[in-house]
């Protein structure tokens, strides 16, 4: 079947990776379908993807929501292949698992119930990385897709656990399904990279509070990044290819420690070099932070982190060759600064 005869279903298209997935899909020729909570939205998503790609009569809105069952008999019709991106809401500093996983699980179980009745070839899930560390965060190592993250593992806040329990859920709903329908999941770690619209930023925030200048240091800790347009490009190479079909892939290209990154920065993005700050914040003082702020408390986990991801399989099996973290931060930060989201 040709691109252009296919159509592919996108959850979430006002989110981050959304967006993009719907640009890239565009640009290769689909038709594409996309999900929002509220119609209202549609307007809002046509403007923030019209610089990147012009759809034609290419992309329909359909309203559905990952809580409920209604309007995902009618986002489905005629679908061939999903990627399916979008999360349902949360509450970000809750200490209760259930509080992540209940909705995540559920909407995973929906979205492939409904894909299945309405016979959809492959469907990929956007899972994340934390669903595959390993359980003795000092071994020095790389973790790969046959690692699954420990239900009961201190180091994983809440939220980062509930990915591997709901990515498991959904496999095990594979299990017992019987039918041609494919499902491969992939395991972004950070997703940084430009964004298409202001709202979409907060996937950024620490590094939006470094170019604002409102960080007086760096922490000692590294990440692990991917950018969003080479995450959605692995998501389009796997819905396409039946040898992706069972399996998961990590995405990501680059770890940098957080001082490399503001380092890169100060020296790129001239605009801001003034604000950002390069002296490293003490571990004992991140950690004093944490037991006061929920947002800083997600960073302990990466403190003398050895381990590192790697995405060789989704390199070997599909060719995917993502670029530099360093292409990806540098763009992140022009983009920031073209929305006026560093002032």
């Amino acid at each position: 079947m040709r691109k252009t005869d296919e159509l592919i279903l996108v959850t979430g298209g006002t989110g981050f990776v959304g967006s993009w997935a719907i640009v890239r899909l565009l640009q290769q020729g689909y038709r594409v379908r996309t999900t929002v909570r509220s119609l209202k939205k549609e307007a809002q998503v046509r403007a923030a993807i019209a610089p990147q790609v012009d759809p034609q009569d290419r992309l329909t809105f359909v309203a559905a929501d990952l809580t409920t069952d209604t309007g995902w008999a009618a986002a489905m019709q005629g679908v061939d292949r999903v990627l399916h991106v979008a999360s349902p809401m949360h509450t970000a500093n809750s200490a209760d698992i259930q509080t992540f996983l209940k909705p995540q699980r559920e909407g995973d179980e929906r979205l492939l119930r409904f894909a299945a009745a309405a016979g959809v070839q492959h469907v990929v899930i956007t899972s994340a990385a934390a669903a595959a560390k390993p359980a003795d965060d000092s071994t020095n190592w790389h973790s790969d897709e046959t690692v699954w993250t420990q239900p009961n593992d201190p180091v994983q806040n809440p939220y980062q656990r509930s990915k591997a329990l709901a990515e498991k859920a959904a496999w095990d709903w594979m299990a017992d399904y019987d039918g041609p329908m494919q499902l491969t999941t992939v395991l972004p770690t950070a997703v940084f990279g430009p964004v298409l619209m202001p709202q979409n930023n907060s996937s950024q925030q620490l590094i939006t509070l470094m170019l604002r200048g409102r960080l007086p240091g760096v922490f000692n800790i590294g990440f692990d990044i991917v950018d969003v347009r080479d995450l959605v490009d692995l998501e389009i190479m796997a819905m396409r290819s039946d040898q992706a079909a069972g399996q998961r892939y990590l995405a990501v290209a680059d770890n940098l420690k957080m001082k490399a990154i503001a380092q890169l920065l100060k020296a790129r993005v001239p605009v801001i070099a003034d604000r950002v700050h390069t002296n490293t914040i003490p571990d004992w003082l991140l950690r004093l932070v944490a037991r006061l702020n929920a947002n800083a408390a997600v960073f302990i986990g990466l403190l003398n982190r050895q381990f590192r991801y790697t995405s060789a399989k989704a390199q070997r099996d599909l060719g995917w060759q993502p670029r530099s973290a360093e292409t990806t931060l540098i763009d992140a930060a022009n983009r920031m600064e073209k929305l006026g989201l560093l002032n």
